[in-house]
């Protein structure tokens, strides 16, 4: 076996060639880098303002050449760069912006763009005044072919009209002539029941249909109504939606109902609803009218598209986070539905396509009146939870359950109620006064809740002298890790006492560092925790500051080399006068102590233990309502002003909420009481839109021949690629409009051609090399749910299980507890239903699927990278899966009563589409023999079918799709 073995590793490592391919893509740039750099370096770092240190930071040049330090960046090298020196804050001479560090967000952004080897678009410009400004002249822009009205012309004449099985077969023949090409052969029998089974289904034929090919029409009609039609198709469509089942980012949050979203898709997909209603339900599914409780799940579902984003949701200026989920809304909107990339026009007039940063904020404003956070002044926001109506008789009894519900948690409120009057808990412990409302005391309160945590704090009330909840403590752990930022919103600029509130121990730090930065600079602050605080044994005055109205001061505590639990309550700011610091006191805090005498309270409190115990029996056992991410209408309709450079607080004019002016609108317009989003699902796939069913019509083209007819699927601007064959995607986009957005009639129609039905093993044409004429079908790298799909298939191991949660221990999380992260980031992918239902995490994928090009589901992908690189022969070789997986199609064969020479066929028909030719089969024999020697010969035989097989799922052609 020594031999066998070595000849396995040689022959798979042979199939690691490897082909990159990487180009420039501003679109990181764009919405992430522009931003930030116009909102905290240009006021400094400008033509426009001022240029420090010989520094402009306003364009390409001007970061390459940088300023009195040297270059700024170093294209690809973060650490040598200057730039992430100074934003780091790691440098105490560099520290750049001087008044407040970037968000650990932003940082982690510049060092992506740096890596990515900074990317920039911009060019060195004069500066004009807003009054003197050119208008761009986008004339040719304008004149581009995908925004011209979409013709429908008659299939062209050809010299073979024998050769042509439909329509569009003769707009391929007609240029096939022209180029003096010839087309291929078609296809074999056993090679299109392969393809087609692939293409709609996205699984291997069976045996006796490979043996036994159906005619194409009736084959095509099975897979169509098959429910794994919509799995395989559902899959792309999530690509293009950048689906995801979590937040992303370090402190990444799951998404426990998106899998609702993703049966939705599946679910649409298979009853075939029309595609410009799917794309309206996704769009404004929570406003369109419903039939019964069944319409009105699936609408609120569809809304999910919009949420399914990846999300900073710890990011502290909600306002920012605002702007940067619409910014990331549209952004997939303009790919998926448009072609378009909207995004560039955030910050500026669209560079190459007619499209103004005037659009933009149209389409913004209609954004901005829909809510997609459950509350803008969360510290970790959250996406809407809405719950679901279900049918009949189950509607009834939940609805019966929350009745009940309700009536308990009033009795309990009612008991609780009159227990508080008479000053005790339900515990039976003495309220003490000093657990305070923060509304309560004087000045400006910043309370943990509202600070931001970096690492993993602890909520804890067991100390009851704080304000508002509770306090935070470090745990007496990760020293140096954790800090906490209080940031007070000042609008009147004076100088402030800042006085910070601690729980005193025995245990805690006695040397907590607090920074306190102001207008004038930093102040640092050590407190002593051991000690209770000096003013009415609630706050410690950190000294007395200059803060700027809307300033940019806070104050900073960490856990930095300190010994001890390090505990945080609260920030006060007291404006007081120049002359003489206000010292009035909060109220004093009184010692607890039992109440447990006092007449008839320990009746009432085990009246209140017992209602508290039937509310958590009746809400574990029984019906329970399910639930979705939605976004609803805000209750704030408003038109969207010009975020001028796209900073958030420079603004504009405010520009009325519409559509793109390149494509003409109807006189259906939002309405002043309503967001926008039905009339604008309504312009999208509006007849006189030339944009969305090209889009669409591209593609269903793509999907089934691995190219599109425009090659850029995401990209219909100037800057994309134009189409092969413009005449036959009008003819396509036409056909779908006019079969009522049919997409199963749209795909019908293209695998029934002769284009589709051709060989793709032809010699290479040199005239047409990259086969942009369409003399032959594409061979194709089949993608990763593919292989793991089949690979499970012929170990029938695959789990058919259709819809439904595929995430262990899925459920509602504490978004401001860190160690939600752990679910993700600890998750073991040991499934074996289809690839489609595989979590999707957007920090942790499943192996197979890194090694083999699963979209990058942090934005719209119309089309995979197909690599071929060396690791994905290695993975083949030595992963466990598929070692497993062969071993367990061994086992299965062997337990047959077939021969040798039967079960090597079956192996080559399940795994490659084909029967072995006569000298594969016999090196095959050979290969699986057992010899004489051996002296556990059932063992050695189980190891030789494993190897064999598994050198099946790693050849070449187990990979491609002819």
């Amino acid at each position: 076996m020594t031999r066998k073995r070595t000849q396995i590793v040689l022959a798979l490592t042979y199939l690691s060639a490897c082909v990159l391919y990487a180009g420039d893509d501003f679109t990181f740039f764009e919405q992430k880098i522009r931003p930030l750099l116009a909102d905290r370096c240009y006021d400094c770092h400008s033509a426009e303002h001022k240029i420090k240190g010989g520094l402009r930071l306003d364009s390409r040049d001007g970061l390459l050449k940088g300023g009195e330090s040297g270059p700024a960046i170093t294209s690809g090298k973060p650490d040598e760069s200057l730039l992430m020196k100074a934003v780091s804050y790691h440098d105490r001479d560099l520290k750049m912006p001087p008044k407040k560090a970037l968000a650990e967000a932003e940082v982690n952004a510049f060092k992506t763009w740096i890596e990515q080897g900074a990317p920039d678009p911009r060019v060195e410009t004069t500066v004009i005044a807003s009054a003197d400004k050119p208008k761009r002249d986008t004339s040719k822009s304008k004149s581009w072919w995908s925004f011209q009205p979409i013709r429908k012309l008659n299939p062209p004449k050809v010299k073979d009209n024998a050769w042509p099985l439909n329509a569009i077969d003769y707009f391929i023949l007609a240029k096939l002539e022209e180029a003096n090409l010839q087309p291929s052969s078609v296809a074999s029998p056993e090679v299109l029941s392969r393809r087609l089974s692939y293409d709609l289904i996205g699984l291997p034929p069976s045996l006796a249909e490979l043996q036994h090919p159906s005619p194409i029409k009736e084959r095509v009609t099975s897979l169509l109504n098959s429910p794994q039609f919509g799995e395989r198709w559902g899959r792309h469509w999530l690509d293009i939606t950048r689906f995801a089942e979590s937040s992303g980012g370090g402190r990444t949050l799951p998404f426990k109902d998106a899998w609702r979203y993703r049966d939705y898709v599946i679910e649409s997909i298979n009853a075939n609803l029309p595609m410009d209603r799917f794309l309206t339900e996704q769009l404004a599914g929570d406003l369109l009218p419903h039939a019964n409780a069944s319409e009105r799940r699936s609408h609120l579902t569809a809304t999910g598209f919009l949420v399914l984003g990846p999300t900073n949701y710890e990011e502290q200026d909600k306002q920012m986070l605002r702007m940067d989920i619409i910014d990331e809304q549209l952004d997939t909107m303009g790919k998926a539905f448009l072609g378009m990339t909207l995004g560039c026009a955030r910050c500026h007039d669209h560079k190459f396509d007619p499209i103004s940063q005037r659009d933009y904020y149209a389409l913004a404003g209609i954004l901005r009146s829909t809510r997609v956070l459950k509350d803008y002044k969360d510290n970790v926001a959250h996406w809407i939870d809405t719950p679901l109506p279900l049918d009949g008789d189950a509607e009834v009894a939940l609805q019966a359950k929350e009745t009940k519900l309700a009536a308990l948690k009033e009795a309990l409120n009612t008991s609780k109620a009159e227990l508080k009057k008479a000053g005790v808990d339900s515990n039976l412990n003495q309220l003490a006064p000093g657990a305070l409302e923060p509304s309560k005391l004087e000045g400006i309160i910043v309370d943990d809740v509202e600070a931001k945590l970096v690492g993993d704090w602890k909520h804890s009330r067991v100390y009851r002298t704080f304000i508002g909840a509770g306090y935070v403590s470090d745990k007496n752990e990760d020293k140096g890790a954790k800090t906490l930022t209080f940031t007070p919103k000042i609008t009147d600029g004076a100088r402030y006492e800042v006085r910070f509130a601690y729980t005193a121990a025995s245990d805690r730090a006695a040397n907590v560092p607090v920074v306190v930065f102001h207008a004038d600079g930093e102040s640092s602050v050590t407190v002593d925790e051991t000690s209770p605080p000096p003013m009415d044994g609630r706050f410690v005055s950190l000294g007395t500051f200059r803060f700027e109205a809307n300033g940019e001061g806070y104050v900073l505590l960490s856990n930095t080399e300190t010994t001890g639990f390090v505990t945080a309550d609260a920030v006060q700011f007291i404006k007081v006068d120049e002359d003489e610091i206000k010292k009035e006191s909060v109220p004093q805090v009184k010692p607890l102590n039992k109440a447990s005498k006092i007449k008839g309270k320990p009746v009432l409190s085990e009246h209140i233990k017992k209602i508290e115990d039937e509310i958590k029996g009746l809400t574990q056992n029984g019906p329970s309502r399910p639930e979705v991410m939605t976004v609803r209408e805000d209750d704030l309709i408003e038109d969207c002003p010009i975020h001028i450079r796209g900073q958030i607080r420079n603004l504009g004019e405010v520009v009325p909420r519409g559509f793109l002016s390149i494509i003409p609108a109807s006189n259906n317009l939002p309405p002043k009481d309503q967001s926008g989003r039905l009339e604008l699902a309504a312009w999208l796939v509006a007849k006189n839109n030339p944009l969305t069913a090209r889009v669409m019509a591209n593609r269903v083209w793509l999907w089934l021949f691995g190219e599109g007819l425009v090659r850029t699927p995401d990209n219909f601007g100037t800057t994309g690629e134009s189409p092969s064959h413009p005449e036959l995607l009008d003819y396509l986009a036409t056909e779908l409009i006019e079969s009522g957005w049919d997409l199963k009639h749209l795909v019908t129609l293209i695998v029934s051609s002769r284009t589709y039905q051709q060989a793709s093993d032809s010699i290479v044409v040199q005239s047409d090399p990259e086969n942009r004429l369409l003399w032959r079908q594409n061979r194709r790298r089949m993608d990763a749910e593919s292989l793991r799909d089949t690979m499970l298939s012929v170990s029938n191991s695959l789990d058919m299980q259709v819809g439904g949660s595929n995430i262990n221990n899925a459920k509602a999380v504490n978004v401001n507890d860190s160690s939600a992260q752990s679910l993700e980031y600890n998750y073991q992918f040991a499934d074996t239903r289809r690839s489609v239902y595989t979590p999707a995490f957007r920090n942790k994928r499943q192996e197979l699927f890194e090694a083999f090009d699963f979209a990058d589901i942090n934005g719209p992908i119309g089309k995979r990278n197909t690599s071929t690189v060396a690791p994905q022969a290695l993975f083949l070789m030595n992963h466990p899966f598929v070692m497993e997986q062969a071993r367990k199609a061994a086992e299965s064969f062997l337990k047959s009563s077939k021969t040798d020479k039967e079960l090597i066929k079956q192996s080559f028909l399940e795994t490659l589409g084909r029967s072995p030719s006569e000298r594969e089969a016999n090196l095959s024999a050979d290969f699986v023999q057992v010899s004489d020697s051996d002296s556990n010969k059932e063992a050695q035989r189980l190891e030789n079918w494993s190897l064999f097989i598994q050198s099946l799922f790693a050849s070449v052609e187990f990979r491609y799709l002819k």
